[in-house]
C-alpha cells in the first residue's frame, strides 16, 4: 500500500470536533481524478449471496437459524429465506465475469466460517469442498490479476456456537476466532494482501444482541451489547497479533478490522460548543466505540465510559497495550447498515447526514491521518427497481465524489474505494425487499442470470476515467456584451402605491411663523395662494423604486401591468385613470433616468382564483374562451397607444407554459388553452407591427419558462426521448407555429405533434414570423424520466409532458431546493439556436435563485456570475444571438425571510445584499473581462469619446460659470467702490484748495 500519493495534511489527534466548527473548502460537485494507483473494487460478503446452505458439507449458521424461525416473532423480514440467495457458491464464475466487466482491482468478499468449520473450531478437520471453493475464487482472482479483499467474519456465526456457547458474548470465542484466522492465513493468505477480521462490528452488537433485529436476536440486557463488542475487540486484536507474528514476515499482507459509522450535524445546525460536544459523542459512541481502542489510546471514548458507566468492561492495562494499533490501515464501512444503528444510538436532536467526507475527515483528525480503504458504501433501491436503479446512479456518484473531496482538498489517504454489492442478494433482515447489487438478478428465474444495472454501467465509467475528469461544462472564458446589451431586473406585476403622497406645493395658504411666541406657523387669513397640479414626483413610491433601480446599475427594468386594476371590468371602458397615471409616471421617470422598459401584458398569478385575469373574464373561461383573445387584443392594443413611446420592450404573455397547468382539464382542452394564448399574442404583435413599430420602435414577443433538462438515466434511451419530448412541450409547441413550417399532421416529421392545436391557414399566416425575439425565463436544471403509464392521470398536466422529475443531489441547491446548474442555461441556448438558427435574437428575461443571507447572499452573488458566463459561452463559443440578461428579481416581497430580491422587503427598510455591488460590476464591465484587464468597459469607453466636450465636463463648465459670475460681481462691486472713493478724494481735495484760497484772498485783505 503506497500512501505517497498524498500530500501531507496538518492534523493532531483527537481533533475531530473542529469538523463541525468550520466549513469545508468546497462542499458541491468535485471535477476532478483520485491519485494514480487509487484502488477501485466491489464487495459482496457471504450469506446474502453463497446460498447452498445445506451443501457440501456447511453447517448451519446464526443467520440461517434466524432467517427460518424468524416468522411470527414480529421481525421485520421477508419470507423468502437465504437458502438460494444469489447462487454464488455455484455460480461464482459468473460473478467473476461481472467482476471483469466493470473493470475493478480488487474483489471484497467474505469466508463463511460454518461452511469451512461446520462446528465452529477450527483445531479440527475442515470441510475439504468448502476450501476448495475459496482456493478456486481466489486463484482465479489472482490470475485475472484482481486482488482478493477477504473478510474472515461478515455476521455468519455457526450455530452451534451460538447454541453451546452463547455467541459473542462468551469470552470463549476470542480464541475460538483466532484458530478460525490462523487456518485462514496459512490455507489462503500466500494469495491475499488484505485482511479484514470482522465487518462492521457495531452492527453486531447492537443490531444482533441488543435491539435483537439482527441474528441471533438477542435482545432485553443493556450489558448485553457492550460485552459482546469487548469480545469481538479482543478477537480482533488476537487475530491481528496471530498474523503480525506468525504469517506477516513471509506473506506481507495487511490486516484491519472494518468499522461502520454514519455522520449528525448538530440539534438546528447550530454549532455551539455544546451542540459539538454532544455530536462528538454521538460519533464516538458508534464508530469511536470500537475505533478508539483499536486505533486511539487502547481504551473506550470516555463520553461512552460516563454516559453507561455500569455497563461498559473494562481493559486491563496489558489489554489495552495488546488491543492499540492493531490495525494495518482504517476500514470505513458507510451504508444503510451503519446508518441504521447510528440513528438508533443518535440523540440530543442530531440529524443524520449521508456525508462520507466529513466522517473521513473526522478519521484523520481522530487518528492520526491513517490510510483509509472504504470497505463497503453504497444505498439501496427498493426490490420493484430492476436495471434502471436511476436513483442509486446519484447516491453512487454523491458518495464517490464525496471522497473524491476527502482526498483532494482535504488530504485524508484513502487509497481504495468499494462499491457495494457485487449482486443482488438476500439483505440480511430486509430479505428480498430492497436491492443493493451493480447486478441485477432476477429471483423467480432459475438461471439467477447476472444483468448489469445501470450502475453497474456508471461505475464501470468512472473506474474507466479515475474519477470525475472535467467536460465542457467547466472553465471559465473572459469577454464582454455588446454595448447594446440589455443588462436588466425583471420582476412582478408592479403594484400601485398611491400612498405615500407628496404634499409639496399642494397647500393653498401662506403662514406667518411666529418667532418670538410659540415657533409654529399660522395660516394668515383671507390668503391663498395658487398650487401647482400633481407631478409623477409626488409617487414616492415610485421615487424609492427608482433609487433601487439606479442602485443596481441596470440598464433595463422589467415589471407587468395590473390588467384587472387597469380595466377592472375587462374592457377598455372601464380604464382605471388613476392606475394609467401611476404607470405612465413610472415609465416616465424610468426614461428621465436612462433606463429602458421592458413591460409585460399579462403575467399570470397562478396562485389566484382568477390566475390574473379581469374577474368577467375568468368567470367566462378564462383562456379556454376564444373570445378572451379580442379582450387581450384590445387591452394590448391601448398599452400600446397609452405607454407605446416610453416602452422597449413589450412581452404579451409571461410563461404561458406555466399558465396552461392551471387548467386542470383535458389536454384537448388544454390545446384550445395553448391556441388561443398564441393567437391573442400574434394579434397583438400584428397590430403593434403595422401601427405603432414605425414611430415607437420597440421589440415584442412572450416569454417561456425554460428550465433545462437532462436525461434522469444516462444509459436509458427513453430517458433521452424524454427530454427531447419534454422540451417540445416546454418550448417547441410555442416557438414552432411562429418560427418553424411543420406539417402538423404528419407524425412521421414531428412525432409529438398531434398533441398540437389546430390551426387555419389564415391563422398560420398571422402566426407566422409574429415575435421579435426569443425570451426565456431561465432558473435552474433538472432530470428528467418518462413516466409510468400506470402513473398517468388523464386530467392532469403530467399526461402532456408524461414525464418525472428529480435532481442530482450532487448539485449546490438554494434553500427551496432549486438546483444551482450554470451550465442548464447554456444548454437550452444550444438547443433553441439549433431548432430555430439565429433569426431570432435571445435575451433572457429572467433568471434567479432564492438565497435566505440578509446580506451576504453569497449563493446568489454566485449564481448571478456563473449564469452569466454561461451566457457568455453561449454567445462567444456558440454563436447564440443573445442580446439581454435579467435577473429576478429587485425586491423580496416577505417581510420576515429573504427571497429572490437583490433589496430585502421594505419591512426590513430596503437594505440592499451585496449581490447588489456583484451585478453592478458586471454591468460596468459589460461582461466578465479578464482579471489583469480595464475594469472600465469598453462601452464606457466608446460613450465618452462619442460625448462632446460640453457634455463630458457640465459639471465643471457650471463650476467655472459661477466661479466667473462671482469674480465679475465682486470686481464689479470693488472697481465700483475704488471709483467712488476716488472721486471722494477729489472731491476733499478741491474743497481744500477753494477753502486755502478764500483764506489767502482774507488774510491779504488784513
Amino acid at each position: 500500500m503506497t500512501t505517497g500519493v498524498w500530500d501531507t495534511a496538518e492534523c493532531s489527534s483527537g481533533d475531530g470536533k473542529s469538523l463541525w466548527y468550520r466549513s469545508l473548502n468546497q462542499s458541491e460537485f468535485l471535477s476532478g481524478t483520485f491519485p494514480k494507483g487509487f484502488l477501485w473494487g466491489v464487495g459482496t460478503a457471504a450469506f446474502p449471496t453463497e446460498g447452498s446452505w445445506d451443501q457440501d458439507g456447511k453447517g448451519l449458521s446464526i443467520w440461517d437459524h434466524f432467517t427460518h424461525h424468524a416468522l411470527g416473532t414480529g421481525n421485520n423480514i421477508s419470507n423468502l429465506s437465504a437458502d438460494t440467495a444469489s447462487d454464488s457458491y455455484v455460480l461464482w464464475e459468473k460473478d467473476i465475469e461481472s467482476l471483469q466487466y466493470l473493470g475493478v482491482k480488487f474483489y471484497s468478499f467474505s469466508i463463511s466460517w460454518p461452511r469451512i468449520f461446520p462446528d465452529g473450531d477450527a483445531t479440527r478437520q475442515p470441510n475439504l469442498a468448502a476450501v476448495d471453493h475459496y482456493r478456486h475464487l481466489i486463484g482465479r482472482l489472482k490470475a485475472l490479476d484482481l486482488e482478493p479483499v477477504v473478510t474472515l467474519f461478515h455476521w455468519d456465526l455457526p450455530q452451534i456456537l451460538q447454541e453451546e456457547l452463547g455467541g459473542w458474548k462468551n469470552y470463549k470465542l476470542v480464541q475460538i476466532f483466532a484458530d478460525y484466522a490462523a487456518f485462514c492465513f496459512k490455507t489462503f493468505g500466500q494469495d491475499v494482501r488484505y485482511w479484514i477480521t470482522i465487518h462492521n462490528p457495531v452492527a453486531i452488537a447492537f443490531l444482533g444482541y441488543g435491539t435483537g433485529i439482527h441474528a441471533p436476536g438477542v435482545s432485553g440486557d443493556p450489558a448485553d451489547p457492550f460485552i459482546v463488542a469487548h469480545n469481538l475487540i479482543r478477537a480482533h486484536a488476537t487475530a491481528w497479533h496471530v498474523y503480525d507474528k506468525h504469517f506477516r514476515p513471509h506473506q506481507h499482507g495487511q490486516i484491519s478490522i472494518t468499522l461502520g459509522s454514519y455522520w449528525v450535524e448538530p440539534f438546528k445546525a447550530q454549532a455551539t460548543p455544546a451542540n459539538v460536544e454532544l455530536c462528538q459523542q454521538s460519533v464516538e459512541a458508534i464508530i469511536g466505540w470500537f475505533a478508539e481502542p483499536i486505533h486511539g489510546g487502547g481504551d473506550y471514548p470516555l463520553s461512552l465510559r460516563s454516559s453507561h458507566p455500569a455497563l461498559v468492561p473494562n481493559f486491563t492495562p496489558e489489554e489495552k497495550h495488546w488491543v492499540r494499533g492493531t490495525a494495518d490501515f482504517f476500514s470505513l464501512a458507510f451504508g444503510p447498515d451503519s446508518v441504521r444503528a447510528g440513528r438508533a444510538l443518535a440523540r440530543f436532536g442530531q440529524t443524520g447526514a449521508l456525508n462520507l467526507r466529513k466522517i473521513l475527515g473526522w478519521i484523520q483528525k481522530e487518528y492520526e491521518d491513517p490510510p483509509v480503504l472504504v470497505a463497503e458504501s453504497s444505498w439501496f433501491s427498493d426490490a420493484s427497481v430492476g436495471v434502471e436503479d436511476t436513483v442509486a446512479i446519484y447516491l453512487m456518484k454523491r458518495f464517490i465524489n464525496q471522497v473524491l473531496q476527502a482526498v483532494v482538498v482535504d488530504h485524508v489517504k484513502v487509497f481504495g474505494y468499494t462499491a457495494w454489492s457485487l449482486v443482488d442478494g438476500f439483505e440480511w433482515n430486509s430479505g428480498y425487499s430492497i436491492r443493493r447489487g451493480l447486478f441485477y438478478i432476477d429471483f423467480n428465474q432459475p438461471e439467477y442470470t447476472r444483468v448489469p444495472k445501470s450502475t453497474a454501467k456508471y461505475y464501470m465509467q468512472i473506474i474507466q476515467d479515475n474519477g470525475f475528469p472535467a467536460d465542457e461544462t467547466e472553465g471559465d472564458i473572459d469577454g464582454h456584451f455588446p454595448c447594446n446589451f440589455q443588462f436588466g431586473v425583471s420582476d412582478f406585476i408592479l403594484q400601485v402605491h398611491l400612498q405615500p403622497f407628496s404634499p409639496q406645493f399642494n397647500d393653498p395658504f401662506l403662514y406667518r411663523w411666529n418667532f418670538s411666541g410659540d415657533g409654529s406657523l399660522h395660516p394668515v387669513l383671507g390668503v391663498t395662494l395658487h398650487t401647482r397640479g400633481s407631478q409623477c414626483t409626488d409617487f414616492l413610491a415610485i421615487q424609492h423604486h427608482i433609487h433601487l433601480l439606479e442602485a443596481t446599475g441596470t440598464s433595463h427594468y422589467r415589471f407587468a401591468l395590473d390588467w384587472p386594476r387597469l380595466f377592472p371590468n375587462g374592457d377598455i371602458l372601464s380604464a382605471d385613470a388613476v392606475t394609467v397615471r401611476y404607470y405612465h409616471c413610472m415609465l416616465t421617470e424610468l426614461q428621465k433616468k436612462g433606463i429602458g422598459a421592458a413591460v409585460t401584458l399579462y403575467h399570470p398569478t397562478l396562485r389566484s382564483h382568477t390566475l390574473g385575469l379581469p374577474r368577467v373574464l375568468h368567470a367566462q373561461g378564462g383562456w379556454m374562451n376564444t373570445s378572451i383573445g379580442d379582450a387581450f387584443v384590445d387591452y394590448a392594443t391601448y398599452c400600446f397607444q397609452t405607454f407605446g413611446t416610453l416602452v422597449d420592450v413589450w412581452i404579451t404573455v409571461n410563461e404561458p407554459n406555466r399558465l396552461i397547468e392551471a387548467y386542470n382539464v383535458s389536454a384537448q382542452e388544454r390545446d384550445m388553452v395553448v391556441r388561443n394564448v398564441l393567437m391573442a399574442h400574434a394579434r397583438a404583435w400584428n397590430i403593434y407591427n403595422a401601427r405603432f413599430r414605425q414611430h415607437q420602435g420597440a421589440k415584442i414577443s412572450f416569454a417561456l419558462h425554460a428550465d433545462w433538462v437532462e436525461p434522469a438515466n444516462p444509459f436509458v434511451d427513453s430517458h433521452a426521448s424524454a427530454v427531447q419530448h419534454f422540451l417540445f412541450f416546454e418550448l417547441g409547441r410555442f416557438l414552432d407555429p411562429i418560427l418553424q413550417d411543420i406539417d402538423y399532421t404528419n407524425t412521421n416529421s414531428c412525432r409529438d405533434c398531434f398533441h398540437m392545436p389546430h390551426f387555419s391557414e389564415c391563422e398560420k399566416s398571422e402566426l407566422k414570423g409574429a415575435i421579435d425575439f426569443i425570451a426565456l425565463n431561465h432558473f435552474t436544471t433538472r432530470l428528467v424520466y418518462p413516466k409510468l403509464k400506470r402513473d398517468l392521470q388523464p386530467s392532469s398536466s403530467v399526461h402532456d409532458y408524461s414525464c418525472s422529475f428529480m435532481t442530482d443531489p450532487t448539485w449546490m441547491s438554494s434553500y427551496k431546493g432549486q438546483a444551482v446548474v450554470p451550465w442548464g442555461l447554456r444548454r437550452v441556448l444550444r438547443w433553441v439556436k439549433g431548432r430555430y438558427g439565429n433569426s431570432h435574437p435571445v435575451i433572457i428575461t429572467a433568471t434567479g435563485i432564492d438565497d435566505q443571507a440578509s446580506h451576504n447572499d453569497h449563493l446568489r452573488q454566485r449564481y448571478i456570475k456563473t449564469y452569466m458566463q454561461e451566457a457568455l459561452k453561449a454567445r462567444v463559443l456558440d454563436g447564440v444571438d443573445v442580446r439581454g440578461f435579467y435577473v429576478w428579481k429587485l425586491q423580496d416581497t416577505l417581510h420576515h425571510t429573504p427571497d429572490f430580491g437583490f433589496f430585502l422587503s421594505p419591512h426590513h427598510h430596503s437594505r440592499p445584499k451585496a449581490s447588489v455591488t456583484i451585478y453592478r460590476q458586471l454591468i460596468s464591465q459589460s461582461g466578465l473581462p479578464s482579471i489583469s484587464g480595464p475594469v472600465t468597459s469598453l462601452c464606457e469607453t466608446k460613450v465618452s469619446e462619442s460625448e462632446c466636450w460640453i457634455c463630458q465636463n457640465k459639471p465643471l463648465l457650471f463650476f467655472g460659470m459661477c466661479v466667473m459670475v462671482s469674480v465679475s460681481v465682486l470686481a464689479g462691486v470693488m472697481v465700483t467702490g475704488m471709483m467712488r472713493r476716488s472721486r471722494r478724494k477729489r472731491r476733499m481735495k478741491t474743497r481744500k484748495r477753494k477753502m486755502g484760497q478764500a483764506m489767502r484772498r482774507v488774510g491779504y485783505r488784513v
